[in-house]
C-alpha cells in the first residue's frame, strides 16, 4: 500500500501534467539552493515550473496520463519543468543557464504529446520564441503592403515632381 505522501506527490504530479503542454527533464545536480531558487524565478517568468519529484511517481503519472514511457531518462537526480504555453521559453531558460553555471543538463522530456531527447530539447531552445515568430510574419506581410504603396504613389509623385519642375521652370523665366 502506498504511502499518503506518495499519493499526494502523484496527484500533484498529474496536475502539473494537465495544466501543462509538456515537460522537460533536466540534470540539476549540483545546483545551490540560490542557484536553484533564480531558475525557478526564470522558469516563472516562462510560463513554466520546476519540481522535483520521486522518478517513480513521475514514472506512475506519464503512465496514468497514457503519455510516453521516459523511464530510460527518469534515473538519478532530475527535475521535471512543465511549460503552460511555450516549449521554446522555458528551453531558451534552462540552456542559458546551463551555460551560466555549467550544472544543468537537459535528459529529454515530453513535446506536443512525443517522448523527446536531450538533442532535441536543445533543438527547441534554439528556436526562435513566438513573439519573434509573430514579428517576422508580421515584417513579412507588411514588406509587400508597403511595396504595394509604394507603386501606387509612384505615379503621383511622379506628377507632383513634373509640376515642381514646371513651376521652378516658369519661376526662372519670369526672372530672367
Amino acid at each position: 500500500m502506498p504511502s499518503k505522501k506518495n499519493e499526494v506527490m502523484l496527484q500533484e504530479v498529474l496536475e502539473s501534467l494537465d495544466n501543462s503542454n509538456g515537460l522537460f527533464v533536466i540534470d540539476y545536480r549540483g545546483l545551490t539552493v540560490k542557484e536553484a531558487q533564480s531558475l525557478r524565478r526564470k522558469l516563472t517568468d516562462a510560463q513554466a515550473h520546476m519540481k522535483v519529484y520521486k522518478n517513480n511517481i513521475v514514472k506512475l503519472a506519464l503512465a496514468e496520463k497514457d503519455m510516453p514511457n521516459l523511464d530510460h531518462i527518469l534515473a538519478g537526480t532530475t527535475a521535471c519543468v512543465f511549460y503552460e504555453v511555450d516549449p521554446v521559453e522555458a528551453a531558451k531558460v534552462i540552456k542559458l543557464t546551463s551555460k551560466e553555471l555549467n550544472k544543468i543538463e537537459f535528459k529529454g522530456g515530453i513535446s506536443d504529446g512525443q517522448a523527446i531527447d536531450a538533442d532535441q530539447a536543445l533543438a527547441i531552445a534554439d528556436l526562435p520564441s513566438r513573439e519573434e515568430l509573430v514579428a517576422r510574419f508580421a515584417a513579412a506581410v507588411a514588406a509587400p503592403l508597403a511595396q504595394f504603396v509604394r507603386v501606387l504613389n509612384g505615379p503621383a509623385q511622379g506628377l507632383v515632381t513634373a509640376l515642381h519642375a514646371i513651376e521652378d521652370q516658369k519661376n526662372e523665366q519670369k526672372a530672367a
